[in-house]
């Protein structure tokens, strides 16, 4: 379509569709039967598998045009697109993520994260090359390549804890909070 900016290197199988101004950059390889629509920014060395599935409306009308409601959806450096997987417009997947096969993603997608699911949830970390890295003390060292990967530990949010009678106490955790018993 017109507008659409295809970098060098890129492989585009059977039945793909590329949308009016859509952006895609070097190396991407986009599998058969993927529909890259208006609003979808693919970076370089970005895979997406067989009959993945972009959208860019939340709630689609044939009777209603929603044009203008478009939002924009980015898949970052190296981040790989399973097969029949579907990426819910607005969210960004992150640099060389790993989206799984059939996945739904419903959220941004940290980089380097491993998703799968309905919705798509992190089961685990990829490494740059495409292997699952196995964390040990907050650190990982990929098996294939030799990358080395640190983890920051993430913070607890406090958990949200029904007291007796229905009321919430925003401010416990399973830790600091015991419920009489």
């Amino acid at each position: 379509m017109s507008g659409a900016r295809i970098g060098r290197g890129c492989s585009l199988g059977q039945n793909v569709f590329v949308g009016t101004d859509v952006v895609i950059g070097d190396r991407v390889k986009i599998q058969n039967n993927v529909s890259v629509y208006e609003g979808v920014v693919l970076e370089d060395d970005v895979f997406c598998g067989p009959s993945m599935v972009f959208t860019n409306v939340l709630n689609p009308r044939s009777h209603v045009s929603r044009k203008h409601e478009f939002r924009p959806t980015m898949v970052r450096r190296g981040a790989t697109v399973g097969a029949n997987a579907t990426v819910i417009c607005g969210h960004t997947i992150g640099q060389h993520a790993f989206v799984g096969a059939g996945a739904v993603v419903t959220r941004d997608v940290p980089d380097h994260a491993l998703v799968v699911g309905v919705p798509a949830r992190v089961v685990g970390w990829m490494c740059r090359c495409g292997l699952r890295l196995t964390f040990r003390a907050l650190r990982a060292e990929c098996g294939g390549c030799g990358g080395r990967y640190a983890r920051r530990e993430r913070p607890r949010r406090p958990a949200r804890v029904t007291l007796p009678g229905g009321s919430v106490h925003p401010e416990a955790s399973e830790n600091r909070l015991r419920l009489p018993g």
